[in-house]
């Protein structure tokens, strides 16, 4: 079995993996709209978050390879840590991506206002992969499984507060506006209210190249750091 196919088997291998990866996209197709806010219904709103919270419990599977010495015995295996990094980071791209299809194309199927759902899922691809970059990132600085998670839970919590997912931009004082600008979080909801607006596509490509420009610093971050 190779690592990309025993990761997969993996990510579903628990109740609670198996309930937010399958369960959790279904789930937020049905959300209520908002009357003024979001632009999109509550549940593509925040879909972001649940991309930030699936993100650190994938990459926790890294983690707990790297507690058991698993890496470290990668020096003397056929395969090397480049390829075990490839293949699980790839199976989890898989995972994440096929959420992003579920909740916007089951939208449309039910028929919920996504005003332009292809592009929706670009920017949701996009997001994804950004929030695997951090994770992963993130995974590099503990040895502890619960730590990491724990501590990442808050981090995620004021992620989502400053970009915006979880209550509007403009109650916000000016000063943490412009802060809110550093935070990935941001740019997904600038996104969502591109395409809700449909405004100029150089605008769209804009976010998306930011997001993407996170997913590269991070990833670097992440993938440097192979043993403590």
């Amino acid at each position: 079995m190779t690592v990309f196919k025993f990761s997969l088997k993996r990510s579903f291998s628990n109740k609670t993996n198996l309930i937010l990866l399958t369960l959790f996209p279904i789930a937020f197709i049905f959300f209520p709209e908002g009357e003024y806010w979001p632009v999109l219904p509550y549940g593509y709103q925040y879909f972001g978050i649940v991309l930030l919270f699936i993100s650190i419990r994938l990459t926790t599977i890294i983690l707990v390879d790297r507690a058991k010495g698993v890496v470290k015995r990668l020096a003397v295996a056929p395969i090397s840590y480049g390829s075990y990094l490839c293949q699980n980071l790839l199976a989890f791209s898989v995972i994440l991506v096929m959420q992003c299809a579920i909740v916007v194309y089951g939208g449309v199927l039910l028929g919920v206002e996504l005003y332009q759902p292809h592009w929706l899922m670009l920017l949701y691809v996009s997001f994804s992969f950004t929030s695997l970059a951090i994770a992963l990132a993130w995974i590099s600085i503990f040895r502890s499984k619960e730590s990491a998670f724990l501590i990442y839970m808050s981090l995620v919590t004021l992620l989502a507060i400053l970009g915006g997912l979880l209550m509007p931009l403009q109650i916000f004082p000016e000063a943490l506006i412009r802060i809110a600008v550093l935070f990935p979080t941001y740019w997904l909801n600038q996104g969502m209210s591109w395409i809700a607006s449909e405004g100029p596509v150089g605008d769209f490509i804009l976010i998306n190249g930011v997001l993407w420009l996170y997913t590269i610093i991070f990833m670097i971050l992440g993938s440097t750091r192979k043993i403590h």
